[in-house]
């Protein structure tokens, strides 16, 4: 029988710890944020549907990208027991050039559409974490501001080629005077993905006002203050017009882009050049002899071809393929640090991440990116000191392996307690 009593107060004493009091309402909210499944859910709370599914959604069905949440989350790692992991290295050299994280920070169009912040935001945080940040061409900040808000940072920047090569020339010749040291060359793009989520919703960049983004704002009245009342939403490297993604992107861009353009961007830029979007080994081939220094396994976060191939199943046949030829990187689905830990098991130099940092800009500003970076940080380390590995450079193919492509990810949706679909 159980015997019942009144506790003493000093028995209650260390029971009863408060959080201590905020007046930060956003640090308070990012604080609580333990996964990035958990900035998601913030993230589409805070900004209107249409942006958020501008940075959720991917083509047609959407199978690319789910398909490479599956196969991150079917991995199946390989620990090694009584290792002295009290002292973790999460650095390696990426591109030439030391990270302290095995992973950079990838590029995505309209950053400033999710938080006014946007790219200085993203490029702030990358410089502080001492990781690489890439600036996309169909950016809403220029190089220049890039440069200037990641000061002391690495900066890469992604560049579309297009019908008039002079504004390419351009383009490379600011990002070479601003100190950018690598140029990742997209070539998935030879026409716009069908982004159902953004035709659905009336996405238009910039952003227009119709009845519904109308009734959409008013729950969302910080944001609309927000774009109202800072400076014009544009895209910075380019002269694209309005119009949809799909739109903008049929205008501007060029199909006819070959391997010749590999070899004539080889020529007129003197850093790094790695091409982005490749998706068999046959490429990953060509491009290394075209002059490429580096390979980014790419389905462009499922937002292009749908039902494309993963780029995580391509990561050992093309390091295989290339050994020391070019150097490979993978994106497409990387939402977790156990992620980027397998990516480089594997084979990859590094992965990059996108929609991980985009939910946390959405829900925080550049708190929110910092915040994001921070977890998948603390994930890297864990899942190395778990595997009983110190060092990113001692990560093999025996720690990691791939069990199937066909395992349903247990939290499809990026609940709380699991991973969000993203690149």
């Amino acid at each position: 029988m159980v015997r019942r009593r009144m506790p003493r107060p000093s028995e209650l004493a260390p029971l009863l710890r408060p959080a201590r009091p905020t007046l930060d309402r956003t640090a308070a909210r990012l604080a609580r944020a333990s996964s990035i499944g958990d900035l998601r859910e913030l993230a589409r709370r805070r900004a209107p549907r249409a942006v958020f599914d501008y940075t959720d959604g991917a083509a047609e069905d959407e199978v690319s990208l789910r398909r490479a949440r599956e196969v991150w989350a079917s991995v199946e790692f390989s620990p090694t027991v009584l290792t002295d992991v009290s002292r973790v290295d999460t650095g390696r050299e990426i591109l030439g050039v030391r990270s302290a994280l095995p992973f950079a920070l990838a590029p995505t169009g309209f950053t400033r559409m999710m938080h006014t912040e946007g790219e200085r935001a993203v490029a702030a945080v990358a410089a502080r974490a001492g990781i690489p940040y890439a600036l996309s061409t169909m950016g809403s900040t220029t190089i220049e501001g890039v440069a200037e808000a990641g000061r002391g940072g690495r900066h890469w920047f992604q560049l579309y080629l297009w019908r008039d090569r002079s504004v390419a020339r351009e383009l490379v010749s600011r990002a070479q005077a601003s100190g950018f040291d690598t140029l990742l060359l997209t070539v998935d793009t030879p026409v716009g993905g069908n982004r159902r989520r953004d035709a659905r919703n009336g996405l238009s960049i910039p952003p227009a006002l119709s009845l519904r983004t109308f009734l959409d704002g008013a729950r969302h009245p910080r944001w609309w203050f927000d774009l109202l009342t800072t400076e014009p939403l544009t895209f910075e490297s380019l002269a694209a017009g309005g119009g949809t993604p799909f739109e903008v992107i049929n205008r501007v861009f060029d199909p006819a882009l070959t391997l010749d353009d590999v070899a004539w961007l080889r020529e007129t830029w003197p850093g790094t050049l790695v091409v982005k979007g490749v998706q068999s080994v046959t490429d990953a081939r060509r491009v290394a002899d075209a002059g490429a220094d580096g390979v980014l396994l790419s389905n462009h976060g499922g937002r292009q071809l749908d039902r494309a191939p993963v780029p995580a199943e391509l990561i050992e046949p093309v390091v295989q393929e290339l050994g020391d030829d070019a150097e490979v990187l993978v994106d497409t689905g990387i939402t977790h640090g156990g992620d980027v830990v397998a990516a480089v098991a594997l084979g990859a130099r590094a992965a990059l991440v996108g929609r991980a940092y985009l939910y946390g800009l959405m829900a925080g500003g550049e708190a929110g990116v910092e915040r994001a970076v921070e977890i998948l940080r603390a994930e890297v380390e864990r899942t190395m000191q778990l595997l009983g590995v110190t060092r990113v450079e001692d990560l093999r193919p025996e720690h990691a392996r791939l069990r199937s492509s066909t395992v349903t990810d247990p939290h499809p949706n990026g609940g709380r307690a699991g991973h969000a679909p993203g690149r």
